[in-house]
């Protein structure tokens, strides 16, 4: 028996986005169209186990629906950490931590995953660097880390990070906005961004 896409969840999600009152696709509906044109002995089991499926989706979209102006409340604390590929351990170990003077968490060890890598303090959470292939281009990226992908870095002294680099000869950008804030690249081109903070809070504007 050919196979048979099932529209049901796409149905349903599109009435959700438009806002359309119309119900999605009545179970009863699809399981007869799946027993007209299915044919054989197994029509009723693949039947049951449809209609079972389309009932949960079909609940599930309407508690949703029912709750888009609820607030969503699943207890979110902080971000974790942030994983960061890199092609060598040791040179990005190098730059996280001899440069920017990261230092590594000895109590993550990383002896029970299948690729090397180390996990590095930032504050309170950490960096995750992971020696497994990029699938990012390493080129063609833009010079200027605020318009790619990056992560962000409170720091206390942007002036000081600045001699840093500088002496290291690491090249890097200022915020666009002209807010106090450095843009740089790892050795794998990842972009990184530190922020200065005043008083514990972070300056948000353009890149």
């Amino acid at each position: 028996m050919a196979s048979l896409h099932i529209p049901s969840a796409t149905v349903a999600l599109q009435h959700k986005v438009n806002r359309v009152t119309t119900k999605p696709i009545p179970v009863n509906s699809l399981c007869h169209f799946y027993q007209t044109n299915g044919g054989g002995d197994r029509s009723p089991r693949v039947c049951f186990k449809t209609k079972a499926k389309l009932s949960a989706e079909a609940n599930i979209f309407e508690r949703e629906s029912t709750s888009v102006h609820e607030k969503i409340d699943y207890g979110v604390v902080s971000v974790h950490h942030v994983g960061v590929l890199c092609e060598n351990l040791e040179r990005s170990l190098e730059f996280y931590q001899g440069i920017l003077g990261l230092e590594i968490n000895e109590a993550r060890p990383h002896d029970k995953l299948p690729n090397r890598g180390a996990w590095v303090w930032v504050g309170s959470e950490t960096i995750h660097l992971m020696e497994l292939p990029n699938p990012d281009p390493l080129i063609g990226r833009p010079e200027h880390g605020g318009r790619d992908r990056h992560t962000c870095i409170a720091i206390q002294d942007v002036s000081k990070l600045k001699v840093i680099l500088d002496k290291a000869g690491i090249p890097y950008t200022l915020s666009r906005s002209g807010r106090p804030a450095i843009f740089i690249r790892d050795p794998d081109a990842n972009a990184l961004e530190f922020t200065q903070v005043d008083g514990g809070n972070i300056s948000v504007s353009l890149e």
